[in-house]
């Protein structure tokens, strides 16, 4: 029989350590001296937290318990309600952890590159998830306001500005919602082309383009204006109505060009 040798990554000189992440790992001599009964509370605490999560979901949850659930799936074996309290007292709230950047995160004593990459996937499958309901849904989007309200939560947490154009039939009800470019935090480059192909793919007869300013300041720049009026004009020529471009700030925040005297005529 040939002995299989455990892989290095579970190995130390004093004994076998662990696959939790960071710096802190214990070999299979200290669990041992550390005893049964801690072994046995921390695998408590944890079906404890995952049976409250079952049956209330996060109702009743503190912020360090929400990360501490969630970094079960990446440090399987020790007690993560430390490395939970780390995060949130480095970078000050829950939604400061979902935002710092991977690098940051990983630099935190205990979190390791496994930990890290979890934390940053949360967010950006929240907004994928947001995405894909809005293009399930049925929904009338006959107003700036409605827009806003409609697509601001897909927003929320982004360090970068992304551009998107949401189609809608003659109705005004939505047929798609779609990424058309992502820049840096002052800039998404537009992609008309791209924009007047998939309206006519789809059979769009408006689009909305929305956009968000990272900065929170929803006023218009020069660029935003030059696109807007460029953008109309293209789909003019195809037949496609440009009904608006908004603009996403904080909160319920955002700029409308077509509800704006200056910019109106655009929509003309």
């Amino acid at each position: 029989m040939v002995n299989k040798k455990t892989p290095d990554l579970y190995e130390s000189k004093k004994g076998v350590k662990y696959g939790v992440e960071g710096n802190i790992t214990k070999t299979a001599e200290q669990v041992k001296k550390s005893g049964k009964n801690n072994k046995n509370v921390h695998e408590g605490h944890r079906q404890r937290l995952r049976e409250r999560f079952l049956r209330d979901g996060l109702e009743g949850f503190q912020d360090h318990n929400v990360l501490e659930l969630l970094l079960f799936f990446s440090i399987p074996v020790r007690d993560t309600n430390e490395d939970a309290h780390r995060l949130m007292d480095e970078f000050g709230s829950l939604s400061g952890v979902f935002d710092a950047k991977y690098e940051d995160i990983c630099k935190v004593r205990g979190i390791g590159e496994r930990t890290a990459l979890l934390i940053k996937l949360v967010p950006e499958l929240f907004r994928r998830y947001e995405v894909d309901k809005l293009n399930k849904d049925t929904v009338m989007l006959n107003s700036a306001e409605l827009v806003a309200g409609y697509v601001s939560k897909y927003f929320k947490g982004l360090t970068e500005e992304k551009l998107y154009a949401l189609y809608l039939d003659s109705n005004c009800r939505l047929l798609s919602f779609q990424l058309i470019s992502s820049g840096g935090v002052n800039s998404a480059p537009m992609n008309n082309r791209l924009i007047a192909e998939y309206a006519y793919s789809t059979n769009a007869a408006s689009i909305i383009l929305v956009h968000n300013h990272p900065s929170g300041i929803c006023a218009p720049s020069r660029k935003d204006i030059d696109v807007t009026i460029a953008m109309a004009d293209i789909l003019g020529t195809i037949g496609i109505r440009l009904s608006d471009h908004i603009i996403i700030g904080n909160g319920d925040d955002y700029f409308s060009f077509r509800l704006s005297p200056k910019w109106k005529h655009i929509f003309k």
